[in-house]
């Protein structure tokens, strides 16, 4: 399925040293490990990704009984940051409105169907369902996380979405993967990267000719190509590097070497798309902005927006 240069090996060996990691027989393994083996057993007769709510079976393909041992099951992911999804008949409302920020680069997106596709990020897999409804040959999730990958494979597993993937690597590994993706999307990713043009060089290596990147971002309000640099935090979270202007990030893009960049969309962040719900209990947005000032983060900081960028490699 990949080309002739991918590194194959390196591929394997990697893969295998994450999969004895992550089988490792540990209490932080275990706790999503099991809920995953419960959930493997159901296999839904109808699913749908085509609308905002990602479904997988429905209500009355089960008993009360095993609705409600299920509903248990999905508890244990928590907190449950990317949706929303309804699994059979239990509807999980994630901190995060995904099913916006989908809609505001679905008109943008490249030709899916029959592609190899990459999502760097990819957390619970709720983009990559939504990929699905386009017919992709293959869609690749890169995720680190433990909680992350057990919660995927269990939304899978129930789905039957054979075309989906997903492994324990992260963006690092890219270069693992020259010239293998028809498109590549890196969607809450960048502000965390330390060196976001290197990053962005490794995704142009790793796209074929002509292949498309969608990029979405953390970001600074501004017409200036410039990025924050913050502190400790920047809106609570650590491990923030650069947030930059969509000026600024188009211009990343443009010195790693892609080409026809358009900024496409540019919205400031707000309570309403991010918030506490009863699946995911701790702090959310209106905890990461000044109370008096809601144009700036409790750090002082700009308040964050987010921005919508796509890019193509030469041919």
């Amino acid at each position: 399925m990949l080309p002739a240069g991918v590194r194959h090996k390196d591929i394997l060996d990697c893969h295998q040293e994450r999969q004895r990691w992550v089988n490792q027989h540990k209490k932080g393994f275990l706790r999503y490990r099991t809920p995953y083996q419960a959930l493997a057993e159901y296999k839904a007769a109808y699913s749908d990704f085509s609308s905002g709510t990602v479904t997988i079976g429905t209500a009355d393909e089960v008993s009360s009984e095993e609705r409600q041992h299920i509903r248990d099951q999905l508890k244990q992911f928590m907190p449950w940051r990317k949706g929303p999804f309804s699994i059979f008949g239990t509807d999980v409302d994630a901190e995060w409105r995904s099913e916006r920020k989908w809609q505001r680069l679905e008109e943008k997106l490249p030709d899916l169907k029959g592609k190899m596709i990459a999502d760097i990020g990819c957390n619970n897999g709720y983009y990559m369902f939504r990929m699905a409804h386009h017919q992709p040959r293959f869609v690749l999730g890169l995720e680190p996380s433990v909680q992350h990958y057990y919660c995927f494979n269990s939304l899978k597993s129930m789905a039957g979405a054979d075309n989906l993937a997903i492994d324990l690597l992260g963006v690092e590994h890219l270069n693992l993967f020259p010239q293998s993706f028809d498109a590549v999307f890196l969607m809450g990713i960048i502000y965390h990267r330390p060196s976001p043009v290197d990053t962005l060089r490794d995704i142009l290596n790793a796209l074929k000719p002509g292949g498309s990147l969608i990029l979405e971002s953390q970001a600074i309000p501004g017409q200036e190509p410039y990025a924050l640099f913050p502190d400790k935090t920047y809106a609570k979270v650590p491990g923030t590097y650069f947030v930059p202007t969509g000026s600024c990030l188009h211009n990343w893009m443009q010195k790693a070497g892609f080409v026809d960049i358009e900024l496409f969309c540019s919205h400031p962040m707000s309570s309403e798309e991010q918030r506490q719900t009863e699946w995911m209990v701790f702090e959310s947005y209106a905890d990461f902005i000044n109370p008096a000032n809601n144009d700036l983060t409790v750090e002082g900081y700009p308040a964050p927006w987010r921005v919508f960028l796509k890019g193509r490699k030469k041919v």
